[in-house]
C-alpha cells in the first residue's frame, strides 16, 4: 500500500472510479474515466486525485456516497440534501428523464434526499420524509415498482409506502 498524500481523507468508494471527500466537504476522483465518471467534464483518466470543482459542500458520510461497479456511476449527496449523479446514463440510471451520459456532476430534483446507492443498471435513495424512490433498469422487478420484464426507468418514482428506514444496499 502506497498513502495517498494529506490526512483529512474522510470517506471513499473504490471501483474502477474513486471517489473521496475530505473533511472540508470538497470531493476528489480519480481512475477511470471512459464514461465521464469522474465529474470532470472530461473522459481523461487521472492517477491521482483531482478535486470535483470547487464546491466544498458534499457529505462526509461514506453511506451518503457510492459508486457502480463499472465505475461509471457515481451518485453523492450534498450537505444540503442534494441528490447529484453524473456518468453513464445507460438505462436512465441518472435519474435525469433521459439516457444522457454526463461528465460533471448534475442534480436531481429535490432537496430533502438522505441516503442512496447505486448498482449496476439502477438506483435507489430516501428522503428524509422516510419515502423511497428509484430509476434505471427495473429487470425482474428490481426496482420495487410492480413492474416485471425489462422496464426502464429515467427519473425518480417513488416506491409506496412512507416509512422506510436505515440504510439502503449498503
Amino acid at each position: 500500500p502506497i498513502q495517498i498524500p494529506g490526512n483529512n481523507w474522510a470517506t471513499y468508494s473504490l471501483c474502477y472510479v474513486t471517489l473521496a471527500t475530505k473533511t472540508d466537504g470538497a470531493l476528489w476522483s480519480w481512475g477511470f474515466n471512459h464514461y465521464g465518471g469522474l465529474g470532470h467534464n472530461n473522459r481523461t483518466a487521472y492517477s491521482s486525485p483531482v478535486q470535483v470543482g470547487s464546491d466544498t459542500t458534499w457529505s462526509t458520510e461514506r453511506y451518503k456516497m457510492d459508486v457502480a461497479y463499472d465505475g461509471s456511476n457515481p451518485i453523492a449527496i450534498k450537505t444540503d440534501g442534494t441528490l447529484w449523479t453524473w456518468g453513464s446514463g445507460t438505462y436512465g440510471k441518472l435519474g435525469q428523464n433521459s439516457n444522457t451520459y454526463r461528465s460533471s456532476p448534475t442534480q436531481i430534483p429535490g432537496t430533502t434526499w438522505s441516503k442512496c446507492s447505486i448498482g449496476n443498471h439502477g438506483a435507489i435513495a430516501s428522503k428524509t420524509d422516510g419515502t423511497l424512490w428509484a430509476w434505471g433498469n427495473g429487470g425482474f422487478g428490481a426496482l420495487g415498482l410492480n413492474q416485471t420484464g425489462s422496464t426502464k426507468v429515467s427519473s425518480p418514482t417513488q416506491i409506496p409506502g412512507t416509512t422506510w428506514t436505515g440504510n439502503i444496499c449498503r
